[in-house]
């Protein structure tokens, strides 16, 4: 697992350096999906240049707000192959996936078949290793995303004690709030990291409040699906009955732009064959 590092930055939200003119480029804290992909296919910056900037907004904030558990160090790697795929494309005319060369986070409860682990918070679980994604790991890659990081949780979403404050694991520590304080619900590195410019988005998970509060309180929007539309496989569990997996992310439509990967039919969980409409998901940014 790699954790952050101490690092300090004078101009937080202004990392995107790229061939495009400082005035021309979004800042992290306000990043739209519409803003990133306008600037990936303007070729303003690079989904390298994207990546590295997000990675050190997320060093220069570790140490006080302790909201990302580990990075993916295969991260840039990732987003010099998904740079080189979008120049095929635009040369061939092919249109990319709209989270294509796009970072996101997800809650350390996700699992992931990669170097980093799947703690849920615990030392219980450090070094445990997966031999395949979990299925919102594998459609986020589907789509083109870059999965940059872990985020840091309520242990064991939640489930470790009943009075453990929310927000706080043995692995990365306090989790501090967006607007300093408590983070709220287990998903609380989620609601952070999107609060503040560490990510894109993040996608969380909730038995009973575990999106909607963080969310809520970080002042980013939340969607806790229907149980059953979105997969749980190989996601650590409290309930069967009970458990969804959302995005977290600052506008309704980039957490509807999520929402459309994520949702679907899954062999590997049974709730996911109740989907109506021959398991047919609707446009949801459309909807917006």
């Amino acid at each position: 697992m790699t954790y952050m590092s101490n690092n300090r930055h004078k101009n937080p939200h202004k990392y995107l350096a790229a061939p495009a003119a400082q005035s021309d480029l979004p800042t992290l804290l306000y990043a739209t999906i519409d803003e990133l992909r306008d600037g990936l296919d303007k070729g303003k910056f690079t989904s390298v240049h994207l990546t590295k900037a997000y990675i050190k907004r997320i060093e220069e904030v570790s140490q006080q707000l302790k909201a990302v558990i580990g990075v993916n160090t295969d991260a840039l790697t990732i987003a010099a192959e998904k740079d080189k795929e979008r120049e095929k494309a635009f040369a061939n005319n092919i249109m990319l996936p709209l989270l294509h060369g796009i970072p996101v986070n997800l809650k350390d409860n996700i699992g992931t078949n990669d170097k980093m682990d799947n703690t849920a918070g615990s030392f219980a679980l450090v070094g445990a290793k997966l031999r395949r994604d979990s299925t919102m790991a594998a459609n986020l890659r589907k789509a083109g995303a870059i999965i940059l990081a872990k985020d840091n949780l309520s242990q064991w979403a939640h489930w470790r004690g009943q009075y453990l404050p929310s927000g706080w694991s043995s692995i990365a520590g306090q989790c501090v709030g967006a607007f300093g304080g408590n983070p709220m619900g287990s998903s609380s590195g989620g609601g952070v990291v999107s609060a503040v410019g560490l990510t894109w988005a993040s996608l969380g998970t909730e038995t009973a409040g575990s999106i909607i509060y963080p969310a809520w309180y970080n002042n980013v929007v939340g969607i806790k699906p229907t149980i059953g539309l979105t997969s749980r496989y190989l996601v650590v569990p409290i309930s069967g009955h009970h458990d969804t997996v959302g995005p977290m992310a600052r506008t309704v439509k980039d957490a509807a732009a999520l929402l459309n990967v994520m949702a679907g039919k899954d062999s590997n969980d049974k709730y996911t064959s109740l989907i109506p409409n021959n398991g047919k998901i609707p446009d949801y940014v459309a909807a917006y």
